[in-house]
């Protein structure tokens, strides 16, 4: 099997495709107001027919949008964003009854094997053994660095830890990342390891408590308020490692979303939370592989605003690959639960995750 799994379009020659109406649309009566009937998508890859056999497909759903059809251009949209006038799709059924088709089986590969009515571990859980996991997710990463966009979701366990400190800032500046995202508590106790080698007060390779440590991550916020941005701190400073340093050295974009318990926060850090979505979604629209890592809140949104599926220049479609990596399985969950169903859970801790990955990944 390749790299990149292919894909098949639906068979428009199906008959209930063949006689599927006209896609219907209605004008959003407000501001930030569909009409009632409104098409809600999902993240699979979804056609509108316009007629005469013609299919359209859209480039981005994902989960929770409606559509705006303006001729033959589609585009999925929040609901806030809709304008007073815009065309949107109408249509509640899935298999053509409406003019809407969802396509559920595109990626999928067909296997000699046969599968028994019954059988033991059909499901991902704490016992399931992640090796093959572990060897797509280098395969695509090797592919992706060069001929896609690879998108981080960290939360701040990551710089907790020296190892997987150094592991990420390894991966960053070696081209296995095109845009990270994160909240204001990453890059604070990142730059916080990099001024006084704590993560929260604790040496982040010793573990021991370091005396009045509690307030070095606010002194570290302190000192990049007082300078205005994380740039200008990492300069007039000279901090030279960690995580934030190297997205800045190798200019790789950095999303940083607030929220309501920030310290601070950096002023980098959005703290409106539609701007922050907003920032959020350009990578969003650009990934072609995400690995969120140790952060359950970011890692069920940013899975939400992510299609299974993107839409390539030549008109090629290839999956979105998305890898939940957490100690528990209740993320892995939570987020199938929301929709994205092809996640992929690896259960084990930050340091060992991120470690594995630069060992099989430098050089």
């Amino acid at each position: 099997m390749s790299i990149i799994p292919g894909y098949s379009h639906p068979d428009f020659t199906a008959q209930h495709l063949v006689l599927a109406p006209v896609v219907s649309v209605e004008p959003a009566p407000a501001d930030g107001v569909v009409p009632s009937q409104f098409h809600g998508t999902s993240n699979h890859p979804e056609y509108l027919h316009l007629g005469n056999g013609r299919w359209l497909l859209v480039p981005e759903s994902r989960m929770d949008t409606v559509l705006v059809l303006a001729g033959d251009v589609v585009e999925a949209m929040e609901p806030r964003r809709v304008r007073k006038g815009d065309q949107v799709v109408i249509g509640r059924t899935e298999n053509g009854e409406e003019g809407i088709y969802v396509h559920i089986d595109g990626f999928e590969q067909s296997s000699a094997e046969a599968v028994d009515k019954f059988s033991f571990r059909t499901r991902g859980t704490r016992e399931t053994p992640f090796s093959r996991s572990y060897d797509e997710l280098y395969n695509v990463l090797r592919h992706d660095r060069d001929h896609g966009h690879i998108v981080w979701v960290l939360g701040p366990a990551v710089a907790f830890d020296k190892d997987s400190r150094n592991a990420m800032q390894g991966l960053i500046e070696n081209g296995y990342c095109h845009g990270l995202l994160a909240g204001n508590a990453l890059a604070t106790h990142d730059l916080e390891a990099a001024l006084f080698g704590t993560g929260l007060g604790q040496d982040i390779y010793s573990q021991t408590l370091k005396p009045l440590g509690h307030y070095n991550h606010l002194d570290t916020i302190n000192e990049v308020r007082r300078r205005g941005s994380i740039a200008r701190t990492i300069e007039e400073l000279k901090i030279k490692e960690g995580i934030i340093y190297a997205c800045e050295r190798k200019g790789i974009p950095y999303v940083l979303a607030g929220s309501i318990r920030d310290d601070g926060p950096l002023p980098e850090v959005i703290s409106d939370t539609y701007k922050a979505q907003d920032a959020m979604r350009e990578h969003a629209r650009k990934a072609t592989i995400v690995v969120a890592l140790a952060t359950q809140l970011h890692s069920i949104a940013f899975g939400n605003m992510v299609p299974s599926y993107k839409v390539l220049p030549d008109g090629d479609v290839r999956p979105i690959f998305f890898y939940i990596v957490d100690m528990t399985e209740f993320s892995a969950d939570k987020l199938a639960n929301r929709g994205s169903a092809q996640a992929v859970a690896i259960l084990t801790n930050a340091q060992d995750f991120i470690v594995n990955l630069w060992n099989n990944l430098k050089g």
